[in-house]
């Protein structure tokens, strides 16, 4: 496993010196935000796909450091109902997927989107109650005509061009828990797995070592990003809370940086359970923590989760093998 990071927490900075920061504290990979919502401020996807000068220079600044490209990260609903959103968050993934093949890169991270109810809808429709029949409706039309033919081309897409795709598992989107991601694995082939963030998992509920354990032979990539529960706000409105992250104190539960929602146990279980799952890919740092600056939350999440990385053993001749 490599320790890495999401770089989009420093987009205020140019690349060079992002990526320079990152290698002074120990980091050995990144995943760069290429479109969608982490934005293109560290990799112009089009950009570089039309000049191989560009891509160079890309490749060379990660090579000066000393850093390896984990994967491309670029989120965004491309099953919105309205068309011109969906054409171009469509748009910006096969971009990023053939950027990633350019520059040898296997994993690209998104989401799996939602659509709306019906054809003509204007906004997303994330339904999830089994009751009244009207959700049950809403979940078999978006799935069946929307969700699943869609993500049966783009995971052939992928597949053409040498690319996996990580879904990340989160509430708002269709894919949002274990069981709804191996569902479209299942329809629409293997070139579809997951991207775990245990901090969606958290506030769901989920005992993240076993999403990760339902998942085994299906994760793609990792993001290493905690929650916080607020006990008591908790108890009076549960754990649906959709009020505005800036009103932290009223909230429900926080993102917040690795250690700062679960402690080192918890987090070493964690490892321990992607590595008992075959995982030993990046382990890339997400800072979403309102209540620290970013270089402060990055810095305090490696310092954290260092001691938690494990390297794959290759001692394949001892007694207990």
């Amino acid at each position: 496993m490599k320790l890495g990071v999401l770089t989009n927490l420093l987009a205020d900075r140019p690349l060079e010196e992002a990526l320079a920061y990152f290698a002074s504290l120990g980091l050995e990979c990144v995943e760069i935000g290429c479109g969608g919502y982490p934005g293109n401020d560290h990799c112009h996807a089009q950009r570089l796909l039309q000049s191989p000068a560009e891509q160079k220079k890309f490749s060379d600044a990660l090579q000066a450091n000393g850093l390896t490209l984990a994967a491309l990260a670029v989120h965004g609903n491309p099953v919105h109902p309205n068309k011109d959103i969906a054409l171009r968050d469509r748009n910006s993934f096969e971009d990023a997927v053939l950027l990633a093949q350019k520059l040898g890169v296997e994993t690209v991270v998104t989401f799996s989107g939602c659509p709306g109810d019906h054809e003509g809808a204007l906004y997303p429709n994330w339904a999830i109650c089994p009751w009244p029949d009207d959700y049950e409706k809403i979940r078999r039309w978006q799935w069946e005509e929307v969700l699943i033919p869609y993500w049966k081309e783009a995971a052939a897409f992928a597949t053409q061009h040498g690319v996996r795709i990580a879904l990340e598992l989160h509430p708002g989107f269709s894919v949002y828990n274990p069981e709804t991601l191996l569902r479209l694995r299942e329809a629409a082939g293997d070139a579809i797995g997951a991207n775990v963030d245990p901090s969606h998992l958290f506030w769901q509920g989920m005992d993240p070592c076993m999403a990760i354990r339902a998942l085994r032979g299906a994760i793609h990539h990792f993001h290493a990003k905690d929650t916080r529960i607020d006990a008591a706000n908790t108890t009076v409105n549960g754990v649906l809370d959709a009020k505005n992250f800036t009103r932290e104190t009223e909230r429900s539960w926080l993102f917040r940086t690795v250690g700062y929602g679960h402690d080192q146990q918890v987090w070493k279980d964690i490892i321990s359970e992607l590595r008992l799952a075959g995982y030993d890919g990046a382990i890339s740092i997400e800072h979403e923590d309102s209540l620290m600056l970013p270089t402060e939350g990055l810095e305090k999440a490696v310092e954290f989760l260092r001691p938690c990385i494990m390297k794959q053993a290759k001692n394949t001749n001892a007694w207990w093998a």
